[in-house]
């Protein structure tokens, strides 16, 4: 007699695990760039100017996906020094900020298409940041105290 158990009771595959990490990644991203977006729409209706509002509007949505991520995508993660992990967050995530704020600069400056719409520049700039963002956050952030994942599976 074969016995079939339900997919509740066999164990997670890794591949699947991280497949399903970086969905939730991503869906964290995509309201990461909504926030990214506002922000910079109100600091440009301000007078703050595309860079300036740029910034403004990245850590903006950087502490957002910090908190969601954390909540949802890593909610198995150790809860202990909040904002020593924020700015680890923040600090590793400068990787996928170079990518990020490079694509919109270069955009900026060479398209005029996107100097007229910034929205697209930073819709640009979160899909170039989003794989360095993913590999650094799961391995050095939302970890347990100071260990390391491997960055693959």
């Amino acid at each position: 007699m074969t016995v079939v158990s339900s997919p509740a009771a066999q164990p997670e595959r890794p591949l699947a695990r991280l497949a399903g990490e970086f969905c939730r990644f991503g869906a964290v991203g995509v309201v990461g760039f909504m926030v990214d977006a506002a922000v910079l729409t109100a600091g440009l209706a301000l007078g703050l100017g595309p860079w300036l509002g740029r910034i403004l509007s990245y850590v903006t949505a950087a502490s957002t996906t910090f908190a969601l991520n954390r909540a949802w995508t890593y909610r198995a993660a150790p809860r202990d020094a909040v904002a020593r992990r924020w700015a680890m967050f923040l600090v590793v995530n400068l990787v996928g900020f170079l990518c990020n704020y490079g694509t919109y600069a270069a955009l900026m400056t060479t398209v005029p298409l996107v100097a007229a719409n910034p929205v697209l520049g930073v819709a640009a700039g979160s899909l170039a940041g989003l794989a360095g963002n993913f590999l650094l956050s799961r391995r050095y952030v939302f970890t347990p105290g100071g260990q390391r994942r491997p960055l693959a599976i």
